[in-house]
C-alpha cells in the first residue's frame, strides 16, 4: 500500500474515535513524519512509511486476537498510536558501502535515531497521546507494556503484574511480535 493510502487509512480510522482532541491529534501527526518514518533502523518496516504501515499492522492484529472483546475505538487507539514515541526520531545518514560486483564505492543512506524527548518507549508514547486525548486505564497500560520482554528485566515484575491486571496488554504485545517478525519484513 502506498502511504498515502495507509495515511488514508490510518486517519478515518482515527475519526472513528469519538473523544475530546482526537481532531488535534490527527493534526499533530500530520504535522510529524508518523506517516513517513520508518518503523526502525534496521529491523522491522525500516523503510518510508514503514511506521505507519507497523501502526495499521498492529491494528489489524489486535482487532484479530481480541475478537470484538474490547471497544473498536479502544483497539484502534491501542493498535495505531502504541509507537507514537516514534515520531521525529529518525533522520537519515549517508554512508559508504562498497559494491560488491565492481568493487566501486557508493553513498548509500540510512537511518539513526535522534531522539530529542528521551522519556523511554511506552511510556512516552503515553505521554503523547495523553496530551491531546484521554486513555483509559487500559489503554494506558497495554500501550505502556507492549514491548512485554524486550523492556530492561527490573521491569519484568510490573510487565507481569500489569498482564494480569489488564488482559489487552497481553494482547497488544503479542499483536506488535506477530506485526514485527510475522507480517512485516526488513529492507
Amino acid at each position: 500500500m502506498s502511504v498515502e493510502a495507509t495515511k488514508h487509512e490510518i486517519i478515518s480510522l482515527l475519526n472513528k474515535v469519538n473523544r475530546d482532541g482526537i481532531d488535534r491529534l490527527i493534526e499533530f501527526l500530520e504535522k510529524t513524519d508518523f506517516f513517513t518514518a520508518p518503523a526502525s533502523t534496521k529491523f522491522h518496516s525500516n523503510y518510508e512509511g514503514g511506521l505507519a504501515d507497523h501502526s495499521l499492522n498492529v491494528y489489524k492484529e489486535l482487532k484479530d486476537l481480541t475478537n470484538g472483546e474490547w471497544p473498536e475505538e479502544t483497539i484502534i487507539v491501542i493498535g495505531l498510536l502504541h509507537d507514537i514515541c516514534k515520531v521525529n526520531n529518525y533522520k537519515t545518514e549517508m554512508r559508504n558501502k562498497k559494491n560488491p560486483d565492481t568493487g566501486v564505492w557508493y553513498q548509500e543512506p540510512y537511518y539513526t535515531t535522534d531522539d530529542m524527548m528521551p522519556l523511554g518507549h511506552g511510556e512516552k508514547s503515553v505521554m503523547l497521546i495523553s496530551e491531546f486525548i484521554r486513555l483509559t486505564k487500559e489503554e494506558l497500560y497495554a500501550i505502556r507494556w507492549h514491548m512485554g520482554g524486550y523492556e530492561p528485566k527490573e521491569n519484568y515484575s510490573y510487565i507481569s503484574n500489569a498482564y494480569y491486571k489488564y488482559p489487552l496488554a497481553v494482547y497488544t504485545h503479542m499483536a506488535d511480535l506477530k506485526a514485527t517478525y510475522i507480517d512485516e519484513e526488513i529492507k
